[in-house]
């Protein structure tokens, strides 16, 4: 189980990179509109979803440190129902991207060719390898802490590959001269965010549509383990189903004399079998406390 500690460590992580990103964001529309680039302005797009993901991950890992008891079903549908709404956000701007690829490939055919700042592209993609990287950097040391955090690293990173994809393109329209270079790495993009949209709203609609193993009521647990002969309260109770096994985490207080008398490997046996019969629970972490623990 991650405690509260490491929670708050990985929200403070993408709270930081959101900060980046959203900066970067704002530059590259900017940029995209006097630089006339359509592949600027679909890794701009590229990067709105990726920050409206990152958003989602922060409000995730905040109520994870909010209600950190709360690792059941219906944490994951909520993920599962953000993580929908940011897919069907990628194949909107994936699309949007490519008609507009589309229109001026016609256009160029017909000569009228669109005229590209490749000083404006090169220079915001290397500023943008310099925003990603730093945004890679910090996630990549919190990356085993939270699943959160290296969805969102992995994700830091393509974006830190897509950069480097524009400043290659804008040094080659500004050495040849071809300006369709622009619009098909604007495609190229567009294809990836495309293929990444479809395989975020697959894995989603897997997971809303199922049903999963019915996890047992953090009330009946707690209640279960006051119940058990020797423990005095209990709090910071989780339970979670991971790869087909019920898993129930605790910070477990004992009575006085239990403490005095140090029945700790007793009490774990006493509640963990408890546990195990009354809801089928295959694994415990449990966290024995000195009946004069400061939480309580």
């Amino acid at each position: 189980m991650t405690d509260l500690t490491t929670h708050e460590a990985s929200r403070k992580r993408l709270l930081i990179a959101l900060a980046l990103t959203c900066t970067f964001m704002l530059i590259q529309v900017v940029a995209a509109h006097y630089a006339n680039s359509l592949a600027v302005l679909a890794d701009a797009g590229h990067l709105f979803v990726h920050n409206s993901s990152l958003f989602i991950a922060l409000i995730a890992s905040s109520v994870a440190v909010k209600l950190a008891k709360n690792f059941n079903e219906g944490y994951k549908k909520a993920e599962y129902t953000g993580g929908l709404l940011n897919g069907i956000l990628y194949l909107s701007i994936a699309i949007i991207i490519l008609l507009e690829a589309t229109q001026r490939i016609e256009l160029h055919s017909q000569g009228h060719v669109h005229e590209v700042n490749t000083f404006v592209m090169a220079t915001v993609s290397g500023v943008g390898f310099l925003f990603h990287g730093l945004a890679a950097w910090v996630l990549y040391k919190g990356r085993k802490d939270s699943i959160n955090v290296y969805a969102v690293f992995l994700h830091s990173f393509f974006d830190l590959l897509s950069t480097i994809s524009t400043f290659i393109a804008g040094i080659l329209i500004h050495l040849t001269g071809w300006n369709i270079i622009d619009v098909l790495s604007s495609m190229l993009i567009s294809c990836f965010v495309l293929f990444t949209g479809l395989k975020v709203i697959k894995t989603c609609i897997v997971g809303l549509l199922d049903k999963g193993t019915s996890l047992p009521a953090v009330e009946r647990v707690e209640q279960a383990i006051i119940e058990t002969e020797h423990v005095e309260s209990v709090h910071n109770i989780t339970v979670s189903n991971t790869d087909s096994t019920l898993m129930v985490g605790a910070h477990i207080v004992l009575k006085h004399h239990c403490t005095v008398e140090m029945h700790d490997d007793a009490c774990r046996y006493q509640v963990e079998a408890r546990l195990k019969q009354l809801f089928s629970v295959q694994k415990c972490v449990l966290q024995i406390e000195s009946h004069n623990c400061p939480h309580h």
